[in-house]
């Protein structure tokens, strides 16, 4: 359990990964066997592994990644994943995070009512479920994702200093409305590029597929395999997709602003850059006196951001909190953080800690201060923690 009463008033700051978002949208982890067949690939891994051989795979491998991962994050409708299992448990975790973060936050000082949560998701379940929050009238609060402007939404970085202050009618107080900063680090599937800048557009409406039906029906034999626990890479076939047609889907695909797994990298230097500014923003939140890093659904797999965690970890006054889903990836954050005694690394003893598991156990209000509608009750169940990931209590 960490202690909200004993980090509220700190700097806090939260890191979240694919692992929130999994059951609704699917992670970079493949079901084919690597050549050892004691472990599976990750995407990351075999894209790597073909770019690396110039295998022909490597396209069609992108064009799995975009049709079960990506566009279905284009097309998230907040209303139709509250429609049925497991879509609506993931959302409603996320109400439930939001709804614990902001109750943090409101007990912070008057003009210090902020969080930041960075992510390297790209999918829009922190802004839909806040703008849910916020049209139920219940809660005021802001989330700023660092765009500014009106009928062109336009993404700076200098954005995330701000914050919404109230003031009485005679000047007499001023209060800053509880804000949660939310940094996207691998990009998102609402940036789009605008000349020199990043423009932010909810509204995908009219946005088309790089996919029409046909080529995810020839795609699919090669998915098939992708996601057969039993198949090796033997297995794999090539697609009947001609060069013409592979080079054009990569030239669509490179327009995208995420992350390119392969490098954890931008293609387009616009979102590079911002990508570096953002990581700059977290290195000087890690640097503050009191200042608090909770991880959850995140694997380091980011060398940038694993990097820079390491060198902010010579700053005595932080406190990081690794949430592990497993033992095999506890154990791996141990072997990671190994000799950092300000990195606790947490998992629960008879479960995985999945996103309830984390919002029931690990950041929760010992007096329940936040229910969720529809979200199930459970007994609490027992951590365990490394105060060092060298294996000292």
């Amino acid at each position: 359990m960490i202690s909200i009463g004993d980090i509220y008033n700190q700097d806090i700051n939260f890191l979240f990964g694919s692992g929130a978002s999994f059951g609704l949208l699917p992670t970079l982890q493949l079901q084919i066997q690597t050549e050892k067949g004691d472990s599976r690939y990750t995407l990351e891994d075999l894209a790597t592994k073909f770019e690396r051989e110039q295998d022909r795979r490597l396209i069609p491998l992108f064009m799995h990644y975009y049709a079960g991962c990506i566009r279905p994050a284009e097309q998230l409708n907040l209303k139709q994943a509250l429609a049925e299992e497991p879509g609506a448990t993931v959302i409603r975790n996320y109400r439930t995070f939001l709804t614990t973060a902001l109750e943090m936050v409101k007990r912070r000082k008057a003009l210090d009512r902020r969080c930041n949560v960075f992510t390297t998701n790209y999918d829009g379940c922190f802004p839909l479920v806040a703008d849910a929050l916020i049209s139920e009238g219940n809660i005021d609060f802001v989330l700023n994702d660092g765009a500014r402007g009106f009928t062109r939404r336009i993404l700076q970085a200098r954005n995330f200093g701000s914050y919404l202050c109230q003031a009485g009618v005679f000047g007499r107080y001023q209060s800053s409305i509880p804000q949660i900063n939310l940094i996207h680090l691998h990009g998102s599937v609402y940036w789009n590029k605008l000349d020199a800048a990043i423009q932010v557009d909810y509204d995908l409406s009219g946005r088309k597929g790089l996919l029409d039906d046909d080529a995810i029906g020839m795609l699919q034999p090669f998915s098939d395999v992708l996601n057969n626990p039993t198949s090796t890479l033997a297995d794999l076939p090539y697609t009947e997709f001609s060069d013409a047609a592979l080079r054009a889907f990569w030239a669509q695909y490179e327009q995208i602003p995420i992350v390119n797994p392969t490098k954890w990298k931008f293609h387009e230097t616009v979102y590079e850059e911002h990508y570096y500014q953002m990581l700059r923003l977290l290195s000087y939140e890690l640097e503050k006196p009191n200042a608090v890093l909770i991880t959850f659904g995140f694997s380091f797999a980011d060398e940038h951001i694993l990097n820079l965690v390491m060198r902010s970890l010579s700053n005595p006054g932080l406190q990081v909190f690794v949430c592990c889903y497993s033992q095999p990836g506890h154990a791996e954050m141990e072997s990671k953080f190994k000799g950092h005694r300000n990195v606790i690394c947490l998992m629960l003893q008879e479960e995985v800690m999945n996103f309830t598991a984390f919002n029931e156990h690990v950041l929760a209000w010992p007096e329940a201060a936040v229910p969720v509608p529809g979200a199930p009750a459970s007994p609490a169940a027992p951590l365990a923690a490394n105060e060092n990931a060298g294996g000292q209590a």
